[in-house]
């Protein structure tokens, strides 16, 4: 009988299961967008993704976890955090992979990995909406287009124009002002892009600029931000086929490769012994909001197989 592992990445914005069988292959997958961490949305995520590799809860012989709310998820044998998570699945998914840029709905992160795809450094910005998908968000309401159609109205964007506040909480009032100067919304939409994508290459800047680098989270569906980030790195940037289930993928491969009972006592969060990295790591700290200022580390959609 097959064996089945599952893997959930409760984001701040979306809820992610992948199930993989005993080889590690996708057998089923789900996203759903969420307001916020939800235990709705993570319960219609495992649902979903059952349903998609057609198979009962029952048959899931372990469980781990992963993002904001892995501690909400029910049982899972093990938490990991988002870092483990992503630089596993997406070392699987394009392997080779040196540099992972995720970027979330309410964080981004730059990740190293070595040549077998463990975690070496990273730098990750959580505690500003800067570059992440909020952001984009408030860019799109602000010019008021679909958040899916933003990408292709940046690319039409000519004119750099100056944007000085990448702060989200004043950036809606900035883009309003350029829109009652007349400034055409295509170049404001391309101007922020390409602010965005500096204010990603100042987290890179913590890490190291690595080939080849591997862009994932909803925004690398975004075609502009894939672009002005290339311009910004002066590198290709990759993306998965599948570039919101990374983490939830690694989720449910180290579910597989680590399946069995956690020792009395220990914190599965803490166990790097297994997967581990070797960098201190970084966090977001003492950022000004500008769009040049250095940052210091400081619809559900079925994911049907071929």
């Amino acid at each position: 009988m097959t064996a089945y592992y599952l893997g959930v990445d409760l984001g701040s914005t979306t809820a992610k299961a992948v199930v993989v069988d005993e080889t590690g292959a996708i057998a089923g997958a789900s996203v759903i967008q969420m307001g916020a961490v939800s235990r709705k949305g993570m319960h219609a995520a495992i649902d979903d993704a059952l349903a998609d590799a057609d198979i009962a809860e029952g048959d899931v012989r372990g469980t781990v976890s992963t993002g904001y709310g892995r501690k909400l998820v029910p049982g899972a044998q093990r938490t990991f955090t988002e870092i483990t998570c992503h630089a596993r699945g997406t070392a699987e998914m394009c392997p080779g992979a040196k540099l992972i840029i995720d970027i979330g709905g309410q964080d981004s992160k730059a990740i190293t990995v070595d040549a077998d795809g463990l975690v070496d450094d990273f730098a990750m910005n959580d505690r500003c909406a800067s570059g992440t998908g909020r952001f984009y968000e408030v860019l799109a309401r602000a010019l008021e287009c679909e958040i899916g159609t933003l990408g292709e109205l940046a690319l039409r964007g000519k004119q750099d124009l100056e944007v000085s506040s990448m702060c989200a909480t004043f950036a809606e009032t900035e883009i309003v002002s350029m829109l009652a100067e007349g400034l055409p919304a295509p170049d404001i939409a391309a101007s922020v892009h390409r602010a965005i994508a500096g204010r990603t290459l100042a987290l890179v800047a913590q890490v190291g600029r690595h080939a080849p680098v591997v862009l994932t989270g909803g925004v690398a569906r975004n075609p502009a931000a894939v672009r002005f980030l290339e311009q910004a790195l002066d590198l290709e940037v990759r993306v998965p086929e599948h570039p919101q289930i990374t983490g939830a993928y690694g989720a449910a491969l180290l579910a597989r490769e680590s399946s069995g009972p956690v020792p009395a006592g220990r914190d599965a969060d803490t166990e790097i012994q297994l997967f581990p990295h070797r960098g201190a790591g970084h966090s977001c700290a003492g950022c000004d909001g500008s769009a040049d200022g250095a940052v210091h580390l400081g619809e559900t959609i079925g994911l049907r197989r071929s």
